[in-house]
């Protein structure tokens, strides 16, 4: 009885809360538009963000009920989409219990009302609100119906195949990428772990389980984390929405075989012979919410999680240990204004030096970097870091006429790339050949004749091979004795679906054999070697 009326107040209260919503969406109201003028609105409730137990209590359903679909715990395993939980349908089941039970009369109410496998809530803040259903605006979010879902049972399913101490040592021994978390200890004994950990391990899993797990295993779990990403993506049209569908239809193939093997179990390591899992269904209903209300990464709980640090924790940490409650108001209330302080001074000093002020809000003085920095973003406060666009800072020094710009060339381009050294390099003037023994390559003299006869030969146009081993000594001899060594570089890119829109650059990391490690340590990178082909419309060709 008491979840049932926490149930019932909590509706009652977002009743009260948006009820001027409910009016602007029946009457329309006045707002103004980005260019000032005004404009008459309404104001349909069009997503709330939850997770799935609070999603079934906004929906007013039962457990082992899907709060969108009119599917119950037996049917969760089906492959298709059920049909979709109304408004209309809730209400007019709603409508029957109230004939028969006073609402007033809670337990009588709550029996009669499971008989439609409902939650005994009698009136949802919903009900009176224009152009609202809860099988649209209960939108479906990354973090805890795709994130939680992939650690929750994909893990414990790779774990229960593969076996703890496989997994931990295959993770251990995996290279450390800058940018990527290094599980050394691996990941069966992590407790309490955050969205950020569950991103990190999808990484990894399907090169981790492979050669381990049985195929039909592999297939069902690439399958899942190929439905993952594919719903994270920012543009999705209705080719993507098929493909988004046929990789779930390609889960639902192979799942028989989680089941098979025994790797689907429960507390106590207790053997599940089901698929009552209430996510699972759930993600047959993330192509009609796309199409709804747009792409699912816009819906993330990511932003509201992270307020329990900012807002609670971090105020926390600097009270007494006694009170929390007045102390973390009071943190609060004077970082607000302190915050306030800071944005009205410098809105203040930027109209002060309006003058100096130049493109990308950099004044004449900040932005003469000499080449070696350019941001894409606008200084200011509380903005993030700032991207470096290394596009702009290539052009820029391709423009510019010889004797002009440090040679050799820091940042250059290649493929819709940007490949950018430090202004430093790792080994100043090694010879050739202390370089081709230190780094254990025998022909890179013969490699380097090879690079400048085809420059010569065929220009500056010319695709050069990467890899394979040059053979013949035909070559002129090398003009040059010594080199210039980098152990690591920068790559960027843009935006697949966005051009003009630059991305942070990766480091990409490299040193040479040591005793620990013979053949040296070197992160990975897939690049385009033919200019006819183009990622991501022609796959990996031409790379």
């Amino acid at each position: 009885m008491r979840s049932l009326l926490e149930d019932r107040l909590i509706h009652q209260c977002l009743d009260i809360v948006l009820e001027p919503v409910k009016q602007a969406a029946h009457l329309g109201i006045m707002l103004p538009d980005p260019l000032g003028y005004k404009r008459y609105c309404f104001t349909p409730i069009v997503s709330y963000i939850a997770d799935t137990p609070e999603v079934a209590m906004l929906a007013t359903v039962g457990g082992k009920t899907s709060p969108l679909t009119m599917a119950m715990y037996k049917q969760f395993r089906d492959p298709f989409w059920h049909e979709p939980r109304t408004a209309s349908t809730t209400l007019a089941q709603l409508a029957v219990v109230k004939l028969k039970v006073d609402p007033s009369d809670i337990k009588a109410y709550l029996r009669e009302a499971q008989q439609f496998r409902l939650n005994g809530v009698h009136e949802p803040f919903w009900r009176n609100a224009a152009l609202c259903c809860p099988s649209i605006f209960l939108t479906l979010e990354i973090l805890h119906y795709l994130h939680k879902f992939f650690w929750d049972h994909d893990v414990k399913w790779c774990l229960q195949i593969v076996g703890d101490a496989e997994i931990d040592f295959r993770l251990s021994v995996l290279q450390p990428t800058a940018g990527f978390r290094h599980f050394k200890g691996g990941i069966s004994k992590l407790k309490q772990v955050t969205g950020r950990v569950h991103r990190d391990v999808q990484r990894y899993i399907i090169g981790i389980i492979a050669g381990a797990a049985p195929r039909e295993i592999l297939c069902a779990i690439r399958a899942l984390m190929d439905f993952r990403y594919r719903v994270q993506s920012y543009l999705i049209d209705d080719d993507d929405l098929q493909q988004i569908s046929a990789v779930l239809d390609e889960f639902h193939r192979h799942k028989q075989a989680v089941l098979d093997f025994g790797a689907h179990r429960g507390k106590g390591s207790r053997i599940i012979d089901n698929w009552y899992i209430p996510k699972l269904e759930l993600m047959q209903s993330f192509v009609p919410s796309i199409r709804n209300v747009g792409v699912a990464i816009q819906w993330t709980a990511d932003v509201t999680e992270h307020a329990h640090v900012t807002e609670i924790k971090t105020p926390a940490e600097a009270s007494n240990n006694h009170n929390y409650d007045p102390q973390i108001c009071r943190y609060l209330d004077h970082s607000e204004k302190c915050r306030m302080f800071e944005l009205a001074t410098s809105l203040a000093e930027s109209n002060a030096a309006s003058h100096g002020i130049m493109q990308g809000g950099l004044t004449a003085e900040e932005s003469d970097l000499d080449g070696d920095e350019d941001t894409t973003c606008i200084k200011g406060v509380g903005l993030a870091w700032p991207i470096t666009n290394y596009f702009s800072i290539a052009t820029s020094l391709a423009s510019k006429g010889p004797g002009s710009i440090p040679l050799p060339l820091r940042s250059f381009t290649a493929n819709g790339t940007v490949i950018n050294l430090s202004y430093d390099p790792s080994l100043r003037r090694t010879n050739i050949d202390d370089v081709a023994e230190k780094f254990g390559l025998p022909d890179l003299c013969v490699a380097l004749a090879h690079y400048l006869h085809c420059e010569q030969t065929y220009g500056s146009s010319y695709s050069h091979p990467i890899g394979g081993h040059r053979c013949g000594t035909s070559y002129p001899a090398l003009p040059f004795t010594e080199v210039l060594v980098w152990f690591k570089v920068r790559l960027q890119n843009t935006a697949v679906h966005h051009a003009a829109e630059v991305l942070p650059a990766h480091t990409l990391h490299c040193s040479p054999p040591c005793d620990t490690w013979t053949l040296g340590r070197y992160d990975a990178a897939i690049f385009n070697a033919d200019n006819s082909a183009a990622w991501p419309v022609d796959g990996l060709k031409g790379m």
